[in-house]
């Protein structure tokens, strides 16, 4: 199995979680232990010396913390409101289809260190704009954005290269 024959098990949900919303469905890739290896493989060649892994909730916290294990470094996750424990700072955000806010311990990123973010979905950009705000505000340093999928015509890429230009983004399948 290759990359490619990997992603191609990402199924479209049309109209979950509402009308309108063509949901892309990771579980068959995750089920498939060599294709989840593949892709772990694939984002885990973007890492680099000394940097922390974050992963936002709730399907990127998957690849990220495979990635991190991975390279065996430590991983962040960035929560929906409410489930993290301790101190925390919080970042509202729009979706495709509504608002939540995301969440990051305050102690979860040293100043000036280097972060690899990684999401499953890349669609209108504002979840990824919210944890790279997260992470900003502690002192950490967004320096690549990896995706499972990206959803070209939502327009996430053009929003977050437009805010951040010096973030390279990459997606392992654009639709």
């Amino acid at each position: 199995m290759n990359l490619g024959e990997a992603l191609s098990l990402i199924r479209p949900i049309p109209d979950y979680p509402k009308p309108g919303i063509l949901f892309q469905d990771i579980t068959p890739l995750l089920a498939n232990g060599e294709a989840f290896n593949i892709v772990t493989k694939e984002l885990s060649s973007f890492s680099q010396p000394e940097v922390v892994i974050a992963g936002i909730e709730a399907r990127g916290f998957i690849f990220a913390s495979a990635v991190a294990h991975s390279v065996g470094h430590g991983f962040v996750p960035i929560r929906k409101s409410g489930k993290l424990p301790f101190t925390r700072i919080s970042q509202s955000y729009g979706l495709e289809y509504g608002e939540d806010v995301l969440e990051i311990h305050s102690d979860a990123i040293s100043i000036g260190q280097k972060v690899l973010l990684i999401d499953d979905v890349l669609a209108t950009g504002g979840t990824i704009e919210a944890a790279i705000s997260l992470i900003h505000a502690l002192g950490g340093q967004v320096y690549q954005i990896l995706s499972i999928l990206e959803i070209a015509s939502l327009n996430g890429r053009q929003r977050l290269q437009a805010i951040h230009p010096d973030i390279p983004i990459t997606s392992l399948v654009i639709s």
